[in-house]
């Protein structure tokens, strides 16, 4: 659409008688509230997959109120994949488990108990599937030199201390220290099979 010099005049004069008729609301210049103002900062590591992302929470009242990556971490240097971000979202989900929950064998229904009910139960299963399944020996086939220079295939018996029954799995949410004890742990019970969770 084409304004002669005319027109542009004739709008801007309006404009000018107009513009006093109206009254513009008053501009907000003030900054929102921090949400992290007088909050507590503790640092973590993600617990979703085996990069080890290092992260900042921060809480108030015991509420997580907001979650970043950590600008210090090695690994990350502040970055957040799309599941780190959402990390808020497991201690803050009304759907989220707060209790232990068992299941009967046989049985339909989950029902709740206590941390230590959960505990004591772990343990009596993990001692008695231990005590079910320990070998103390096992035997194996070695070659083994005869008087004339020759070998055959011997079948000795070694000392293992060791069950088959339980495996291990880690977590990348657990830093170097914490694995260690850990392997220390269930090595000590006679586990062979553990394995973590960055190498599966």
């Amino acid at each position: 659409m084409g304004v002669s010099r005319r027109d542009f005049l004739k709008i801007s004069g309006s404009s000018l008688l107009v513009g006093p008729m109206l009254t513009p609301t008053p501009a907000c210049a003030h900054a929102p509230e921090i949400k992290i103002a007088d909050a507590v900062r503790t640092t973590t590591i993600c617990p979703y997959c085996s990069v080890g992302c290092g992260m900042v929470v921060h809480t108030k009242n015991g509420k997580v109120v907001n979650v970043d990556g950590d600008v210090e971490h090695p690994i990350n240097e502040g970055a957040l994949c799309s599941k780190g971000s959402s990390v808020k979202s497991l201690a803050d989900n009304p759907l989220r488990i707060t209790k232990p929950m068992y299941r009967a064998p046989g049985a339909t229904q989950w029902t709740t108990m206590t941390w230590d009910e959960a505990l004591d139960k772990i343990a009596r299963n993990v001692k008695a599937s231990r005590d079910k399944s320990f070998k103390t020996t096992s035997t194996a086939k070695v070659k083994e030199k005869l008087p004339d220079g020759t070998e055959q295939l011997v079948e000795k018996e070694f000392t293992v201390n060791r069950t088959d029954a339980i495996a291990h799995v880690g977590s990348a949410a657990l830093d170097n220290e914490e694995c260690y004890l850990l392997q220390k742990l269930v090595r000590s019970w006679g586990l062979v099979y553990v394995e973590h969770q960055a190498r599966i």
